[in-house]
């Protein structure tokens, strides 16, 4: 990693932390004091608070895209199946991102940046329930919706239960059964 982006990702990393510790009215001093980097030089990275958040969540993005658009499997269902089980696994890995992502996907600053942010990952799932709904594995109906559903109900489980924190290995096998059996024909 060249400084360059080791300095960026240390200035998100700081901000993730301050975010989740104390919203978005935490200052631009106190997320350079937190990287450890002079507050001016925040804005040779970010344009404003507002770039920086939005960074965050593109952060946030191109994680959630490199943890869960892989290959197909040849059984669309199995594809799903796993699918539904890295996206647990994901949400409920990292405490921290966690919470970061609840609370940006709750912020109007965000949320009519979310679709262009978004959107490939919004579309390879919804690709991946046309697939399946194409082999007849899957009830008719938006691919879109079923897949915003699934996900919402995931990250719901996961702010409802007791603390945050990895799911087990057989409640990640159960959300994604749970999933599965809500859009399976």
């Amino acid at each position: 990693m060249d400084m360059t982006s080791d300095k960026r990702e240390r200035i998100l990393a700081a901000a993730q932390r301050l975010v989740v510790r104390n919203g978005l009215q935490c200052s631009m001093a106190a997320i350079a004091d937190e990287a450890g980097v002079a507050t001016g030089s925040l804005y040779n990275y970010f344009d404003s608070k507002e770039a920086l958040v939005r960074g965050l969540y593109e952060r946030v993005a191109l994680q959630m895209s490199e943890a869960l658009m892989v290959p197909a499997d040849p059984d669309p269902g199995q594809t799903l199946r796993n699918y539904f089980s890295r996206y647990v696994h994901f949400i409920g890995e990292d405490e921290e991102r966690a919470k970061l992502f609840s609370y940006l996907d709750n912020t109007p600053l965000i949320s009519s940046n979310a679709a262009w942010i978004f959107g490939p990952f919004v579309t390879h799932g919804a690709e991946l329930i046309m697939q399946a709904q194409a082999a007849g594995m899957v009830r008719p109906g938006s691919a879109k919706l079923m897949m915003s559903f699934l996900r919402g109900a995931v990250r719901n489980a996961l702010k409802r239960r007791d603390g945050y924190g990895a799911f087990s290995e057989e409640d990640r096998q159960l959300f994604a059964q749970m999933c599965w059996d809500a859009i399976k024909v």
